[in-house]
C-alpha cells in the first residue's frame, strides 16, 4: 500500500462531490488535498472526466511541482495549488471550479456583493475579485502566476485567508480552500449559491442595498465568534 494512500482517497473523494453538487461540467474542475507532514499534495489528473476518473489515477505533488507519485499527467492548475499551500500554510485543501454563477461574476470582473445573512454566515466582505491577470504575466509561468493573482489580491486589501476562504480570479473562475477536503468542497459549494443569491438579487432589485453592518456581524459572529451558539456542541455526548 503506498504511503499515499489517505490523501489519494481524500482527494478522489472530494473531487467526486463536484459533479454531485452540481459545481463540474466534464473536466471543469480539480480538488487538491495536501499532507503537510510528507510536504506533498494529492491532485486530480488531467482532462480526465469525472465519469471516468478513478482513485488510483490521483496524483501526489511536491511543492515544487515533482511528481511524487502516479502515471498521470496532474491537472493543468498544479502549479497554482502547489503556490498556495507554499504560501498559505494552514490551508489542508483547495478546489478549483468553472461554477456557472461564480464564474459569471469572475467574467464579470466584480466582487461579489454581501447582501443578505446566507452570505454573512459565511463572511463579512463582498467575496474577491482578483483583477485580470497583467500580460507580463500570462506570458511567463501562466499557472504559477495565477497563484500570485490570489494571493497579491488578498495582500493588497488585507484579507485573510483563513477567514476569507473563497474567491474569484477575474476573467477566469472560482478558488475556495480549507482546513480539510471537505470544508474546501463546502466553501466552494457556498461561493456557488451565494454568486446565485446576488445575481437574482440584482436582477429584482437593481439598487439593492448592502446588508447592515450589524446584521453582518451578528451572523458572521453566531457561527464562528468567540461566543458562537450555531449547531451542537461538540463536546456533549
Amino acid at each position: 500500500m503506498s504511503q499515499y494512500t489517505d490523501i489519494k482517497e481524500a482527494c478522489y473523494k472530494a473531487n467526486m462531490q463536484l459533479p454531485a453538487l452540481g459545481l463540474v461540467l466534464f473536466t471543469f474542475g480539480n480538488v487538491s488535498v495536501v499532507d503537510r507532514s510528507k510536504k506533498v499534495f494529492a491532485i486530480k489528473p488531467s482532462g480526465v472526466p469525472y465519469d471516468e476518473l478513478q482513485a488510483d489515477q490521483i496524483v501526489i505533488v511536491d511543492f515544487n511541482n515533482n511528481i511524487i507519485e502516479g502515471t498521470c499527467r496532474p491537472s493543468s492548475d498544479t502549479k497554482t495549488h502547489a503556490f498556495l499551500y507554499a504560501t498559505w500554510e494552514k490551508i489542508g485543501a483547495i478546489v478549483h471550479t468553472h461554477s456557472t454563477y461564480a464564474t459569471a461574476w469572475a467574467q464579470a470582473q466584480r466582487d461579489i456583493p454581501i447582501f443578505g445573512t446566507t452570505h454573512a454566515d459565511h463572511n463579512t466582505v463582498d467575496i474577491p475579485c482578483a483583477p485580470p491577470m497583467a500580460d507580463e504575466m500570462i506570458q511567463g509561468d501562466y499557472e504559477h502566476q495565477t497563484g500570485h493573482q490570489i494571493v497579491n489580491c488578498f495582500n493588497e486589501r488585507g484579507i485573510s485567508y483563513e477567514e476569507v476562504e473563497m474567491m474569484l480570479v477575474g476573467n477566469h473562475a472560482p478558488f475556495a480552500w480549507g482546513k480539510s477536503a471537505d470544508k474546501a468542497v463546502y466553501n466552494a459549494a457556498v461561493l456557488e449559491e451565494v454568486a446565485r443569491m446576488a445575481l437574482l438579487t440584482e436582477q429584482i432589485n437593481p439598487n439593492a442595498p448592502r446588508l447592515k453592518d450589524a446584521l453582518i456581524r451578528k451572523h458572521y459572529d453566531r457561527k464562528h465568534g468567540a461566543g458562537s451558539y450555531y449547531g451542537q456542541d461538540k463536546r456533549e455526548k
